[in-house]
């Protein structure tokens, strides 16, 4: 008699705990109704005029999930990885239009698919002190937009955002290029300045990249290597607080030479060794300082 009690007990609950469960999915299923999908696309797009992202990013899933073979379904993958993009979720941005670029290589808005790469990339761009991966990949987006569509509207910003980037990357050459001039690693500091002057020609770190290229060749005794280097910096940028540098650095020189008759011994060490030795030191400053005819004189 216990046992069948209990038996029945048992029985009673397990009917009532299943009866809760389903109760509870019941709760949380979402009930998901079939929807008009210029409906559901101008929903998002008011939710995007609105400024609400996340709810104009659902309802584009949704044209997606319910309309996955309509015109609107395209529009609404272009759309949702410019949605990302305002939400400042930059991976997904950049998931959402390489996407729209593989599903639809010949659509006429392709473009603005990789203008929305680009400025995720340039979003992200660090202090020039810190990893520069996402500039570099914002300088390779960028140019590769302005090479295949060289007449689409999102050309010109990009071009403008493309300075921007190479200076930026420039910046990060020129610390790199003091800290080996710092540690007296003049070769290396030599190379990380010429890849301003060669590849950031239009950058606004060229001046001083040509004055510590000269400075550092005339400390090595290369003689003809940095008169090309100043004669380049002596004529473009004869306004510029470089220019001075490099005029007030070789004419500090002759000055303390001047007044310093016991430094022969110096002067004989840094003689020209590229076939000017019939030159004295002196006047192997002269010609630098003649690259620069400063009125400081």
């Amino acid at each position: 008699m216990n046992k069948i009690s209990v038996f029945t007990n048992f029985l009673i609950l397990t009917i009532f705990l299943a009866i809760i469960s389903c109760s509870t999915d019941n709760k949380k299923k979402v009930v998901s109704v079939d929807r008009n999908v210029d409906e559901i696309y101008n929903s998002a797009m008011n939710f995007i005029d609105n400024n609400k992202y996340r709810k104009a990013s659902d309802e584009l899933e949704e044209v997606e999930r319910q309309h996955p073979y309509s015109i609107w379904a395209t529009r609404a993958q272009l759309m949702a990885a410019y949605v990302k993009y305002k939400l400042d979720d930059y991976d997904a941005t950049i998931n959402a239009a390489n996407r729209y670029i593989e599903l639809h290589p010949g659509a006429d808005d392709i473009d603005y698919a990789y203008y929305l790469i680009a400025l995720s990339y340039y979003e992200q761009i660090n202090d020039f002190k810190r990893s520069q991966a996402n500039t570099s990949n914002a300088l390779t987006a960028f140019n590769r937009l302005i090479r295949r569509f060289p007449n689409s509207n999102y050309t010109r910003d990009s071009i403008l955002k493309l300075d921007l980037v190479k200076d930026h990357l420039a910046a990060m050459e020129m610390n790199i290029g003091r800290t080996y001039q710092g540690l007296d690693n003049y070769i290396a500091a030599i190379n990380r300045f010429k890849t301003v002057v060669d590849s950031y020609s239009s950058t606004s770190h060229v001046p001083e990249a040509l004055a510590r290229i000269t400075e550092l060749y005339f400390t090595l005794g290369l003689y003809n290597e940095a008169k090309v280097y100043a004669s380049v910096l002596g004529h473009n940028y004869s306004s510029n607080k470089w220019y001075n540098y490099s005029y007030s650095l070789f004419n500090s020189k002759k000055n303390n030479l001047l007044s310093n008759n016991s430094n022969e011994i110096e002067i004989a060490k840094m003689k020209d060794i590229n076939n000017e030795n019939k030159n004295s030191f002196l006047n192997i400053l002269d010609e630098f300082i003649n690259f620069f005819n400063s009125d400081e004189e």
